[in-house]
Formats: C-alpha cells, sequence, structure tokens
C-alpha cells in the first residue's frame, strides 16, 4: 500500500459517506416519512440531520485533506484537469453545506422545540432543496472522478 492509496481510501470513504447519504435521505428516507404527520416527520428529520451533518463535517475533513494532499504531492500544475474541476465542485458543495448547517439547520431544531410546525418546515424546505442540489453536484463530480468526463 502506498500512500496515495491510502489516501484515497479516505478521500472515497468520506465522498460516500456524505453522497451516499444524501441519496439514501432523498430517495429512501424522504419517502417513507412522509407518511408521517407533519409533527413526526419534522422531528425524525431534526434528527436524522443533526447526526448525518456531524457524519459530514468528518466526510469533509476527509475529503479537503485526502484531495488536497494528493494535488499537493502531484501539484497544482500537473494534476489532472478533472481534479480542479473536482476541487471547484467540492468547494461549492462544502460551501452550501456549511450554509444549511449555519442557517436552515439551526432553525429547524429551534422550531422543532418550540413545536412551531410551520416555521419547522419552511426550514426543512430550505435544507431539501439545498441538499437536492448537493446531491446532484456531488454525482456529476463523482462522474468527472471516474470518467473524467474529457476534463
Amino acid at each position: 500500500m502506498t500512500i496515495h492509496h491510502l489516501l484515497l481510501f479516505l478521500h472515497l470513504a468520506g465522498v460516500v459517506t456524505w453522497v451516499g447519504g444524501m441519496l439514501f435521505a432523498y430517495a429512501c428516507l424522504r419517502p417513507a416519512a412522509s407518511t408521517l404527520a407533519p409533527p413526526q416527520r419534522l422531528v425524525l428529520w431534526a434528527s436524522v440531520l443533526s447526526r448525518f451533518f456531524r457524519l459530514v463535517w468528518v466526510s469533509v475533513a476527509l475529503i479537503g485533506l485526502s484531495g488536497g494532499t494528493m494535488l499537493v504531492r502531484v501539484g497544482f500544475e500537473r494534476a489532472p484537469t478533472a481534479w480542479h474541476v473536482m476541487l471547484v465542485t467540492g468547494t461549492i458543495m462544502i460551501v452550501m453545506f456549511m450554509y444549511i448547517w449555519f442557517r436552515p439547520l439551526p432553525q429547524l431544531r429551534r422550531a422543532v422545540a418550540r413545536e412551531d410546525w410551520a416555521a419547522a418546515a419552511v426550514a426543512m424546505n430550505g435544507i431539501r432543496q439545498r441538499v437536492g442540489f448537493n446531491l446532484a453536484i456531488g454525482i456529476v463530480t463523482i462522474g468527472i472522478a471516474t470518467l473524467g468526463l474529457g476534463v
């Protein structure tokens, strides 16, 4: 095993956790949770997202450190164009995640705590839209990483 293999493993572990978690939430948990009454659904989402987003912080650290290390080791000028594109798309995803973490997630938690279901629904809708955006970018980024897409 080389350092590159270890870095690639850590990078992929972070990506699988983050993008896979978003896909699970969007494609499986969301439809299943829609059968619950709004108060139950919003309590569930506040709990699930609080736990999942803590894992996303770990994923962001793994992806950032491993990707940055691989990029520095190869050298920016010698790195494939796809790596530079992934740096951009990954940065966009991280900024979007940080926005969710610091803005609508606390709003959701506060609204659920005071049982303000209308405000909780608004916050949850904002999270849902942004997670959908990040999921789409994440899938495109995986395509760029694995297929190169001519870049």
